[in-house]
């Protein structure tokens, strides 16, 4: 069994990890930038109503029609402009790699960024390059950027704006650099643009090679899924070409455009997820022990020191709180912890605890 196992999977498959997901059983969970807040009673009865018209034993609306015009409206997107919808923004990295990958070409990205970029680059027998952020403040290294895409000529490249892991924007202007210096396709992912109140969507038709991705997860609905590709109409109709059929089942569909239509709640709670944000980031920084980066995301990046990590991160797990242990994911990330935002009370719990891990 184990021989015709290396014998037939890809040697690049066979040397990878699968992703991994803590199991935050009994903590609060801390770790994975999800909306802590749960929906409103009147609005929970009203979503059950709505599901009990729903008819599972037929296929779902293969184009997710009345969803995808929701959306369109939602997002205020021109009517030029094509929108792809997609099973969480992992499918959407997939699609493109799909359909651009071939021997030979590459996918470009910054590092510490989203994992998922490495690893679909991987699954697709696509080469990628992994371009060192600036150590001091995360900035993009411009001229190690700009040396990169002329050396590799990559057919893709991924920016996450706000950044995850980092939480930092990246200049507006240098960004436009690099999407006007690519030589290939530029997405522009804003998992996290709600709460950086800034979009590149006003860029979308002025560059032929630009694609916005975005996804509903951190809004609060990481449990159905959904992910989107907006730009020029052009690419949008290859790019369908190779995602897979009812990609987005029923449930989601109607659960989704139903939050959609009550999006007042959700930009409530995004508010709320702001100024918690920013009151983490004021106390954070009294702690003379903790290095705070700056963030526009819904998480904070901190770091504890060196040889701290780790036994914070313990310490914190013992007091019921999982947070992101990002030390030895990345050599920039030493000693680093990210503390996604949570309500009030988790953020007190949160800040308490690791005052007294630090002590």
């Amino acid at each position: 069994m184990k021989g015709l196992v290396r014998q037939l999977i890809r040697p690049e498959i066979r040397h990878l990890s699968a992703y991994h997901v803590a199991d935050a059983s009994g903590l609060i969970k801390l770790d994975a930038m999800e909306n802590p807040y749960t929906w409103p009673d009147e609005l929970r009865s009203a979503w059950l109503e709505r599901l009990q018209s729903v008819d599972v034993n037929r296929y779902p609306d293969p184009a997710a029609g009345a969803l995808m015009q929701r959306l369109r409206e939602y997002l205020d997107l021109p009517e030029d402009m094509g929108l792809l919808p997609g099973n969480g923004s992992d499918e959407i990295i997939q699609l493109l790699a799909m359909a651009l990958g071939t021997a030979g070409r590459s996918i470009l990205s910054v590092e510490p960024g989203f994992v998922m970029y490495r690893m679909i680059a991987t699954f697709c027998g696509m080469q990628y390059t992994g371009v060192p952020l600036q150590a001091d403040d995360y900035s993009l290294d411009m001229p190690a950027l700009l040396q990169a895409m002329e050396e590799t000529l990559p057919a893709l490249v991924f920016l996450a704006y706000p950044n995850n892991p980092t939480g930092n924007l990246f200049d507006e202007q240098d960004v436009i650099r690099l999407i006007e210096a690519a030589p290939g396709l530029v997405v522009i992912d804003e998992a996290y643009t709600a709460f950086a109140q800034h979009s590149f969507r006003g860029h979308l038709g002025h560059y032929d090679n630009l694609l916005l991705m975005g996804t509903l997860s951190k809004m609060g609905l990481a449990g159905l899924r959904f992910g989107y590709l907006a730009g020029p109409a052009a690419w949008l109709e290859q790019l369908d070409k190779v995602r897979l059929p009812y990609n987005i089942n029923v449930l989601t569909q109607v659960s989704t455009e139903f939050a959609l239509a009550h999006r007042d709640v959700f930009d409530s709670q995004t508010a709320a997820i702001r100024s918690q944000r920013e009151r983490m980031y004021t106390a954070l920084s009294t702690m003379k022990a903790v290095r705070v980066f700056p963030s526009q995301a819904n998480f904070i990046l901190i770091r504890v020191g060196e040889g701290r990590a780790l036994p914070v991160f313990n310490a914190l797990k013992q007091s019921g709180l999982l947070v992101k242990l990002s030390h030895g994911s990345h050599p920039l990330l030493q000693g680093c912890l990210r503390l996604t935002v949570g309500t009030e009370e988790e953020n007190t719990r949160l800040l308490a605890a690791l005052a007294e891990a630090l002590a």
